[in-house]
């Protein structure tokens, strides 16, 4: 597909322009289709964020569509706990919860097609089983429905804030007190839109958030960081991220919202608790800290100790 950019549109983003002409296609799509080189300016790769210029020849090379249905793959998937309406699995990091932009294939929702004969499909043939969702690169437990009477009842303990939902997370610097409570409203980030922000500000581009609360409380600390036990007691995209980034604490290795690069993010969903839909009893659910983190911290506590002596 072709497009020459006459002087009405000079000086659009090239994705607003892009969705725009191509409403058929969502903005992540059109963004991924750029990032993958699918679409030149006047022969050349650019990023979304190109300001058009008036004569720009701008052509589209679209991908093929995504698959209707998440495809079965045999990938390795470690249970936590399953009964007949619930199964707990402790994803990695770094691997993404459902099919999406630039993730078709290889993720948990592929693996989980594969190990059962039946799941959830409230959420569609994309995201069977998937109640909830963790970030690619935070680890630990996530629940997934078997069938579509557990989903809604699953749905309905998240909405009515009855599930407990417990973190681990190292921040950068010293948090001040040995707990605290953070309520800021969680809204879409205006000017880079694949962050999140609690800086919500009337009669600016944002206008409103989302409720939003995080507690924590100290369980280590290091020299530059503070090792966090952190209770969501919402479920906002990026929750704990925005909250620490916002007290000027930021998850360790999260360079999203600017953090010192490290391996890995370090935040893991350690424990969950919820009535299980099968027996109405209730469980709790613990993934154990990846070793990777646990040397992470190992390392602190030696420098640390070192710095003492």
């Amino acid at each position: 597909m072709r497009f020459v950019i006459d002087a009405g549109d000079s000086g659009k983003r090239l994705d607003h322009y892009l969705l725009e002409r191509m409403s058929g296609h969502s903005r992540a799509r059109l963004q991924s289709w750029i990032k993958e080189g699918r679409v030149l300016v006047d022969g050349a790769g650019v990023k979304a964020s190109h300001l058009l210029h008036a004569g720009d020849h701008v052509e589209v090379t679209p991908a093929d569509p995504p698959p209707l249905q998440a495809a079965a793959e045999n990938l390795p998937i470690e249970i936590l706990y399953e009964d007949s309406a619930v199964i707990a699995v402790n994803k990695p990091a770094g691997l993404t919860v459902h099919a999406g932009a630039g993730a078709l294939s290889g993720t948990l929702v592929n693996r989980l097609v594969h190990h059962f004969q039946s799941l959830s499909q409230v959420g569609g043939d994309l995201r069977p089983g998937i109640v909830h969702r963790l970030d690619k690169d935070t680890s630990g437990v996530l629940l997934v429905a078997r069938n579509d009477g557990a989903h809604r009842n699953l749905a309905a303990q998240f909405a009515a804030r009855t599930v407990e939902k417990l973190y681990l997370a190292l921040v950068e610097g010293v948090v001040r007190g040995d707990s605290g409570r953070i309520t800021k409203p969680i809204a879409r980030d205006p000017v880079r839109r694949t962050r999140m922000t609690a800086k919500v500000k009337a009669g600016a581009k944002i206008t409103a958030g989302r409720a939003a609360l995080t507690e924590y409380r100290v369980l280590e600390r290091f020299a530059g960081f503070t090792f966090l036990e952190v209770r969501l007691g919402t479920g906002r995209t990026h929750q704990i991220r925005v909250h620490m980034a916002d007290l000027g604490h930021r998850v360790a290795g999260d360079r999203l919202y600017g953090a010192a690069p490290a391996s890995r993010m370090f935040l893991h969903a350690w424990r969950i608790g919820f009535m299980s839909p099968a027996t109405e009893q209730h469980v709790t659910v613990e993934a154990p800290l990846p070793e990777e983190l646990e040397q992470w911290l190992e390392l602190l506590r030696v420098t640390l100790h070192t710095n003492r002596v």
